[in-house]
This record gives C-alpha cells, structure tokens and sequence, in this order.
C-alpha cells in the first residue's frame, strides 16, 4: 500500500511547505505588493501624485513657519 501511494501521490518532498521564516517573508512581501496595487488603483501618474503631495507639505510648513516668525500664534479672545 505505501509503495502504491507514493506512485500515485508523489513523494512527499513534492508537498513541504517552506520553513516559517520563509513563509512569513513571502506573506510581507505579498502584502506590500497589495498595498502597493491599491494606492495607486484609479492614478493615472501615482509619482506625479506623491510630487504634488510632497509640494503641498513643503508649502504648508513654509506657511506654518512665516505664520510663527510673524508672531501670529494662538490668539485668545476674552470676553
């Protein structure tokens, strides 16, 4: 029986799964490759949204920093 089974069947190297290590690697990188894919669904030019993002960041901070240097901070009302 067991001689039969291993014709029909394979050996058993055929069916090892990887070590866990591996395994937990390879689920990462799956993973990040899926993140990746749904970032960019519906974006013509994903890089030319991460420049314009970027600009808009960089021009917000410009904007906080010449508000603070101006003095303009919290106002208070009292009332």
């Amino acid at each position: 029986m067991g001689a039969c089974a291993s014709c029909l069947f394979g050996t058993s190297d055929d069916y090892d799964t990887p070590d866990p290590e591996t395994r937990r690697r390879q689920q990462a990188e799956a993973a990040e490759r899926r993140q990746k894919e749904n970032e960019s669904r519906g974006i013509k030019d994903p890089e030319g949204l991460k420049r314009k993002q970027q600009r808009k960041e960089e021009l917000e901070k410009k904007a906080e920093l010449a508000g603070t240097q101006q003095g303009e901070g919290l106002k208070w009302q009292v009332g």
